[in-house]
């Protein structure tokens, strides 16, 4: 930037600019204007600020005692505030201070400032109205100076036509007057040379006047105005700056003191203090004692038979495996936390310019999995120490099954208890060296006896091995209180058919280890008869399987004698076609069940259907549930339970009943793959083989079908549905 001349007038530069400098006057006025407002802006700041100390003074005076001691010390404190709590306040009154420090400032705004700037822009304007005034007068002088010349011009136009009118009259005089008129034309050329001299004189004077004005009377006016006004606002503005440089300076001392007393608050301080108020006889928690049931008397010492043997040495297996790999996650995860805090410490040097909050919060989160970690460690370390003291290192010589988690998608028998590894899911293990597979619930109760890695035959032969040891070990286990030793329920013997109005009398419901029920509790039974078909459990097998050799040669035989049955239960008739019988009452079976459900009777001279399992036969020529009915091609109603109603005393109300003839279509489904049965309880398959469908998988992985009269049980993913 060029450097500006010092030397250069304001007025001589401007000429004739009185106009536009002489409004910056008035800019005085918009000066203190400013220096108010800020002072209004300082005020609410100050009282801002006050009213800030004082609401959490009050509330520090609410807190102090329990920040400082707790809510209840155990000694009464001699002071309520700690050091932090000395602290805050120390902060506190700094804001308060620095609150006076901005009320003070904002007053000496007005006082210093604006007031006096109003005062002398008052007086400049007085100055201002002076200056226009003599810059008016100086401008009518020139004016006048400019119309005396223009005055003078005009009088020495008129003499010069006087002089031109002599000298014409000259010319048109004769000889005796032209004498007289040569008289006075020699007279007016003299006057017009005095008019000439006096117009350039005038030109000379209204010249110099000119430059007078323009260059000394008109500069002098405007140097005065302008630099008067600048000088005038430098002072103020140096005055305000001083002021607010004071101001800043008091506050600057003020926050020093507040940092200087900042670090004096250590906060082990604050931990001694708590501790003083709040120490008091603490006892650590007894250890936990083992604690006999009030139905089981028992002691304190580990069951160490060979059942709990096998239990002790699979646990003490799986922590000794899972000890060395926590050891080695536990150092690589201490490492980590250990490196984070040196991190941490370094940004709080300075050294290092991550985010602490972040830093921390990777801390919290490595120190979760360092804990997680530790307790599970502690776990298994504890396991073994309790289990080598109490049975010693029974691992040793331990051949463990190499067990991986699956997921069996065809039925699958558990070789430890025999059961079938079923739900929703079929989950369990397999070994994956000798193929012993078991529920997840007998991972733990499998001896520790692998055979090693084995071919497919060889797996083939120790599943057979393991599953008749197993049904040997099912079937020989003594009746106990225990809730684990009560007989399982077993698929196997399951009846031939399921058709419901000849079964036997009800009998019992067959379970493995030779436990039987008396009685089953009997199906809620319906006001009426309902079209839907609802399937009750199979009675007991060993009473109600009949000769499917015998039953399909006395099927094939002529009946000699009509069959005869006795109302179980009172029937209202709900359709066309059926017929009410009470109950007890004697019919003449006309059309014996197809499979339906329904059977058709006479009763006197009417004739109907009723359902099957309100009837019960009661022909002496028919010993066997089979000897008088044709073989079943379909069946899936419901069973009769006339001997459990019987047993029970029940009511004299029927069961829910099937649908009458024809009102179900059946559905057929065919083998996608062959199978082997392996109990009575299921069918063989070969693959393309069709079968009746009973009912569909009901969340077991089974599927009931019928071939040949006979409903047992497929595996549901081995068959699909055809038309």
């Amino acid at each position: 930037m060029a450097e500006v001349d010092m030397s250069v007038s304001f007025g001589a530069e401007l000429k004739d600019g009185f106009k536009p400098v002489s409004g910056g006057i008035a800019w005085l006025d918009d000066i203190q204007q400013f220096y108010r407002e800020r002072s209004t802006i300082e005020k609410e700041y100050a009282t801002k600020l006050n009213a800030l100390a004082k609401r959490y003074f009050e509330k520090k005076a609410k807190k102090a005692s329990a920040l400082s001691v707790g809510e209840n010390p155990v000694v009464t404190p001699g002071s309520l505030e700690s050091a932090s709590m000395s602290t805050w306040t120390t902060q506190l009154n700094t804001l308060e201070q620095r609150a006076a420090e901005h009320d003070k400032f904002a007053t000496q705004l007005v006082t210093s400032l604006a007031d006096p700037l109003k005062v002398l822009a008052a007086r400049y304007e007085e100055l201002r109205k002076l200056h226009v005034d003599y810059a008016g007068k100086l401008e009518k002088e020139r004016d006048g100076s400019y119309g005396e010349l223009r005055k003078m011009k005009g009088k020495y136009d008129t003499v010069c036509q006087e002089v031109e009118n002599r000298r014409k009259k000259i010319d048109g005089a004769f000889d005796g007057g032209r004498s007289k008129a040569q008289i006075a034309y020699q007279q007016q050329l003299a006057e017009m040379h005095n008019v000439k001299n006096t117009y350039i004189i005038t030109i000379n004077v209204t010249n110099k006047q000119k430059e007078k004005y323009y260059h000394e009377y008109v500069p002098e006016l405007l140097d005065d105005l302008n630099e008067t006004r600048i000088s005038t606002l430098n002072a103020v503005w140096s005055l305000g700056a001083q002021i607010e440089t004071s101001m800043l300076g008091h506050s600057t001392d003020l926050l020093n003191h507040l940092s200087s007393e900042i670090p004096r608050n250590k906060p082990v301080l604050d931990s001694m203090m708590f501790v003083r108020h709040n120490a008091a006889n603490w006892q650590e928690p007894p250890d936990m004692a083992f604690e006999a049931s009030p139905v089981w008397l028992d002691d304190d010492n580990i069951a160490a038979d060979d059942a709990a043997k096998t239990f002790l040495r699979n646990v003490l297996l799986k922590s000794k495996g899972q000890l060395s790999e926590l050891r080695t996650e536990e150092s690589t995860k201490k490492r980590e936390v250990e490196g984070a805090r040196r991190v941490r410490k370094s940004v709080r040097e300075g050294k290092d310019k991550r985010d602490e909050v972040e830093l921390v919060r990777a801390i919290f989160s490595l120190q979760e999995a360092l804990h997680e970690v530790e307790r599970r460690k502690v776990t298994v370390e504890v396991e073994i120490s309790t289990i080598t003291s109490a049975v010693g290192d029974v691992s040793i010589g331990a051949r463990n099954h190499n067990f991986k988690s699956e997921t069996f998608k065809i039925p699958t028998n558990c070789d430890y208890c025999g059961e079938r590894i079923w739900g929703i899911n079929a989950k369990g293990f397999n070994c994956r060296a000798c193929g012993f597979t078991c529920h997840s619930k007998c991972e733990m109760k499998v001896p520790a006896d692998c055979p090693g890695d084995q071919n497919k035959e060889e797996k083939k032969r120790l599943k057979v091995e393991r599953q008749a040891a197993a049904h040997v070990a099912t079937a020989t286990v003594p009746t106990s209180d225990s809730a684990s030793d009560m007989p399982r329920m077993s698929r196997s013997d399951t009846m031939n058919t399921l058709s419901s109005g000849f079964s036997a009398t009800g009998g019992h419901r067959s379970m493995s280890g030779s436990a039987s029920v008396a009685a089953e509790e009997e199906p809620k039974p319906t006001a009426k008869p309902v079209a839907g078909r609802r399937r009750i459990a199979a009675p007991p097998p060993a009473q109600y399987v009949s000769d499917a050799t015998n039953g399909s040669s006395e099927a094939a035989k002529p009946r000699e004698r009509e069959l005869r049955g006795r109302m179980r239960y009172p029937y209202q008739q709900n359709g066309e076609g059926e017929i009410s019988v009470e109950d007890g009452k004697e019919v003449t079976i006309l059309e014996p069940d197809d499979g339906s459900g329904w059977m058709k009777v006479r009763f006197y001279l009417n004739e109907g259907l009723v359902p099957a399992s309100y009837v019960e036969i009661i022909t002496s020529s028919a010993p066997t549930l089979s000897a008088n009915r044709p073989g079943s091609t379909h069946s899936n109603s419901s069973i009769s339970i006339s001997g459990s109603m019987h047993a029970l005393g029940g009511k004299k109300k029927g069961p829910v009943v099937a649908p009458k003839r024809g009102a179900k279509k059946l559905k057929y489904v065919e083998a996608l793959y062959s199978y082997e049965a392996r109990s009575d309880a299921e069918h063989d398959m070969v693959e393309g083989e069709r079968f009746v469908l009973i009912s569909k998988d009901s969340g077991d992985g089974w599927a009931e079908v019928e071939k040949g009269g006979v409903v047992k049980s497929v595996p549901a993913n081995y068959i699909h549905e055809v038309a």
